[in-house]
């Protein structure tokens, strides 16, 4: 009996690899081996980008946070643990954006919090 490949699914795993592939630079973007190893590569960044945006946005969260509390008079970590026995609720996001945005606001939490 002849031996059975299916080339329908081989040809259209080989082409979503190289749909991904698209925009690559040289052999990258059309020659299978390279581009499977290019993509491949690819999907490893991006997964780990995912993962490093959040650290990023928490980072410049903090950094946000504490000028804005140092304008007051505070530093970052007495703030938070202030804020924390004061019993307020607010998460990092929130509080980057009212030091920035809404200073005012975030002098009523300073000054709540003191």
């Amino acid at each position: 009996m002849p031996r059975s490949v299916n080339h329908v699914a081989s040809r259209a795993r080989r082409k979503k690899t190289l749909k991904l592939a698209k925009g690559y630079f040289g052999r990258r973007k059309n020659v299978w081996t390279v581009a499977k190893n290019a993509v491949e590569k690819g999907l490893v960044y991006a997964y780990t980008g995912r993962k490093q945006k959040k650290r990023n946005f928490r980072k410049l969260w903090i950094v946000r946070i504490n000028a804005g509390a140092r304008m007051h008079g505070l530093s970052y970590s007495v703030f938070m643990n202030k804020l924390s026995t004061a019993g307020i609720q607010l998460n990092r996001k929130v509080l980057a954006d009212l030091a920035m945005n809404n200073p005012e606001a975030f002098k009523a939490v300073v000054d709540k919090v003191k």
